[in-house]
């Protein structure tokens, strides 16, 4: 008799502990929801809903890389949904899920590579002869990498993002003044920069070094960005963010893949590695007639120099 009364004891605690878990992953998952939502809604209203274009619907025939890594075909793009459009900026993240860390490849626009099907060309009209899915191939025909997803971002949505993120803004050391061609002026020194700001910042590319300079500048950002987000509060906040940038994102990557990574990107206690196509020493900058000046790459030397940045 007291064995079968201390047998429902047992069962009705065990009962209770299951209960409070089960309220807890409802808790947490409605949490999350409506802060996605209200992330989206907010993004929603500051669209004009009469001018907005449907994004375009990409196949993409992606896979892991050879080293077991997610690899994220990152593509800049003032005309969000339009096919024709080229792309303003070529990155790959490379997201290794054993280790939880992240790596991050600029691949300047101006590439003269091999794009299957058309012959040699500037790397960045890949996307608009062919979509993203182009743009993999040609990535997987000249440097041998294999791209599981793509995430098109409208310059607006990192706007939206960043004023989201950082109501003060990002902190950055501006080396010049910059003003040429990005509707904004910025002045020298250490300063916080807000959304339509840092878009100015990371797309200046009227100097001497021209587009390497704006590289670099790119991914000085993303490392200021991760390093200034880090902490349980921004992760707290993943939800709405995720939601905020939504709108302005053409993706085949799911939202719960984005939450998981964009938790582990945040948490990572490293500086993110960075790495540029082309390599020093690997390329030379002729003028070609309907392309203009371009940069014709020793595909080779930045296909090894790209793999070891990878496994290293």
């Amino acid at each position: 008799m007291r064995a079968d009364k201390h047998q429902n004891k047992k069962k009705k605690r065990w009962t209770s502990i299951l209960l409070v878990f089960l309220l807890l992953i409802g808790a947490v998952t409605g949490y999350v929801y409506f802060q996605f939502k209200q992330g989206v809604n907010q993004s929603l209203k500051k669209l004009n809903k009469d001018n907005k274009e449907e994004n375009v619907v990409y196949t993409f025939e992606g896979q892991k890389d050879q080293y077991g890594n997610t690899n994220i075909l990152l593509l800049g793009s003032d005309a969000r949904g339009k096919e024709k459009s080229r792309a303003d900026t070529i990155m790959i993240a490379h997201y290794n899920e054993d280790k939880g860390t992240f790596k991050l490849t600029s691949i300047m626009r101006d590439s003269y590579v091999e794009i299957p099907g058309h012959g040699k060309h500037k790397i960045n009209s890949a996307f608009a002869r062919g979509g993203p899915e182009l743009m993999r191939q040609t990535i997987k025909k000249n440097f041998d990498i294999d791209l599981q997803y793509y995430a098109i971002v409208d310059f607006q949505g990192f706007v939206q993002l960043i004023d989201e993120a950082f109501p003060k803004g990002v902190e950055i050391d501006v080396e010049k003044k910059m003003s040429e061609y990005i509707d904004v002026t910025i002045e020298p020194g250490l300063q916080r920069l807000d959304g339509e700001h840092l878009l100015g910042y990371v797309r200046f590319r009227h100097d001497a070094i021209g587009d390497f300079g704006r590289v670099e500048r790119q991914q000085q950002v993303i490392k200021a960005i991760k390093e200034q987000l880090s902490g349980f509060q921004t992760i707290t906040k993943l939800p709405k963010l995720i939601g905020v940038v939504t709108p302005y994102v053409n993706t085949n990557i799911d939202t719960s893949d984005a939450l998981f990574m964009a938790k582990d990107f945040l948490s990572d206690k490293g500086s993110i590695e960075t790495f540029r196509i082309p390599v020093e020493n690997s390329f030379t900058e002729p003028k070609i007639k309907g392309e203009g000046d371009v940069l014709d790459l020793d595909v080779q030397k930045n296909k090894e120099a790209l793999h070891q940045f990878i496994i290293q």
